[in-house]
């Protein structure tokens, strides 16, 4: 493949970067290709040397995806980190995609319990118009509202941590899919 060759793949591997960023990036190969042919390599050589251009621009979007999730967690963000990782390869199917569903769903579960033990009052309310009043039925209902507060409160720090520690997780796995780990 040649330097044009290699270019224009790359170039079209990175069309979700922003104009500025991708010639940014082209900028830097073409100086990797004019570095290379002072050293009396061939075109041939130096895109053998740099590699796969789509496999470049997967760990190129990876790691810029990672960046902006850590300038803004968003879920949003977060996601697009999470297919940007899994890209890197087939294995990342497995190691990545598992542990965010699990996640995932463990913050779910911990935010429906806490909404739904806020919401005793007004089942117990609704009981209230359905049958008889109870006295018991209301302290139980408000005793379960407060709780539901402390857990939505506890899930709000532990949505925050988890978070954080799988975007530490995600730079993790793609350092060590982009070539180990460096000490």
């Amino acid at each position: 493949m040649n330097k044009e060759q290699f270019l224009k793949q790359l170039n079209d591997s990175l069309k979700k970067l922003s104009l500025e960023e991708r010639q940014d990036i082209l900028q830097d190969y073409e100086e990797y290709f004019a570095i290379g042919m002072e050293q009396g390599k061939t075109d041939q050589e130096i895109s053998t040397s740099l590699g796969n251009p789509k496999q470049i621009s997967r760990e190129l979007l990876a790691t810029y995806h990672l960046g902006q999730v850590e300038q803004s967690t968003s879920a949003g963000n977060v996601m697009r980190a999470v297919w940007a990782v899994i890209g890197l390869g087939f294995f990342n199917l497995v190691i990545v995609l598992g542990p965010f569903i699990a996640l995932v769903g463990v913050v779910i579960a911990g935010w429906a319990s806490a909404i739904a033990f806020i919401l005793a009052p007004v089942f117990a309310l609704l009981n209230l118009m359905v049958s008889s009043f109870q006295l018991f039925d209301l302290f139980f209902a408000l005793a379960l509202c407060g709780i539901g507060i402390f857990m939505a409160m506890g899930m709000f720090v532990a949505t925050r941590a988890l978070t954080k520690g799988f975007i530490r997780y995600l730079k993790f796995n793609a350092s060590l899919v982009k070539g180990g780990l460096k000490k």
